[in-house]
């Protein structure tokens, strides 16, 4: 993934990092041009970026944004580029005004399109302090100084699991939480995955066979395809996403389930029958074009000789060409003009 801009101005405030610092972590960051920094304590909720960052000598801890343990008023400084999702950006700010000494500094980085005006002026009513703005180039960097926290911002309730759904019947809908792609809303392209998933495997659901959700978000795909005795893994890169699906599954009573934190599967190990796929395209502000050949290239390695590969993809996803190089055979099932479903087999 190409830098993001704001990452230069941020490095070189990371530079002149003291004392008992915190650096929030999500998809923007890539591995710092810096040494990794000491004392430095980072926080991150994509599993590829903390352990990128951890293989570069930084301290860094994967969680959902969970600064639970740590003691109120001890850092004095917080750095943080801000997030896309405004739940994730006021989650952290509240956190700031309770983790950060009375004096101490939460320096927020983003451009302008990112809502940074917006939110250095919340992080100001929050903190209670005084607000320094700086522009450099189209990169803007605030400096909060804690000292009379006012009321916490509108987070959404961020640290809670709700359902997504109302019920009519007994069923339990889906637990899900601010914090992961499209978490209030059931995902087009999934539910046409799988209304069309007994056409493309040729059987009806649930699916019994060795299955693997890859990119699982909440669990939708796994909960609507699989048997509850389904041998089944689950994975995701993102740390909201897991702690959801994991929620899912046990609260559904899928027995035979796992749920792995990997960057688009490469941590799991074994092969499947079957692995379904809805793989995302956007990291962050940006679109990361090899996003689309790790997926494929982990499902290579991952399915069986005789398994088969279910993909939904949006329709300008070039998935077919680049899986061609991958797998004998490359099937288009369906294309309803916003999604494509295809089918993957034959590993090479």
């Amino acid at each position: 993934m190409a830098q993001d801009p704001s990452q230069a101005v941020l490095e070189a405030l990371l530079r002149q990092s003291h004392g008992q610092d915190l650096w929030l972590v999500d998809e923007n960051i890539s591995p710092p041009a810096i040494p990794a920094l000491s004392e430095m304590l980072v926080v991150g909720n994509r599993f590829d970026r903390v352990r990128a960052l951890g293989e570069h000598g930084w301290n860094a801890q994967f969680s959902d944004f969970d600064l639970s343990r740590l003691e109120s008023a001890t850092i004095d400084q917080i750095f943080y580029r801000v997030s896309k999702e405004k739940a994730v950006v006021h989650h952290l700010i509240n956190e700031s005004a309770r983790v950060l000494r009375p004096g101490g500094e939460l320096i927020l980085v983003g451009e302008k399109n990112d809502g940074i005006k917006t939110y250095a002026r919340k992080a100001q009513m929050r903190l209670g302090g005084e607000r320094t703005e700086r522009k450099q180039g189209n990169v803007w960097t605030a400096t909060l100084i804690q000292s009379e926290p006012g009321e916490p911002l509108d987070d959404q309730h961020y640290n809670d699991l709700r359902a997504l759904l109302p019920t009519r019947d007994d069923s339990p809908g889906y637990l899900t939480k601010p914090g992961l792609f499209g978490w209030n809303k059931i995902d087009r392209g999934s539910a046409y995955l799988i209304e069309a998933l007994p056409g493309m495997l040729n059987q009806a659901l649930p699916l019994h066979q060795s299955t693997l959700d890859l990119g699982c978000g909440f669990g939708y795909l796994a909960l609507n395809a699989c048997g509850k005795d389904t041998e089944l893994v689950c994975t995701d890169n993102n740390a909201a996403a897991l702690a959801a699906c994991r929620a899912n599954l046990e609260q559904r009573g899928f027995s035979n389930a796992r749920v792995i934190a990997s960057d688009a599967g490469d941590c799991v190990q074994g092969a499947f029958d079957i692995i379904l796929c809805n793989p995302p395209f956007h990291a962050g502000f940006s679109i990361e074009g090899d996003l689309t050949d790790r997926f494929l290239q982990q499902t290579q390695r991952l399915l069986k000789p005789a398994g088969t590969a279910c993909f939904v993809v949006n329709q300008h996803i070039p998935l077919e060409r680049k899986a061609h190089n991958r797998f004998a055979q490359v099937h288009t099932h369906a294309d309803n003009g916003h999604f494509k479903l295809i089918t993957l087999k034959q590993p090479r």
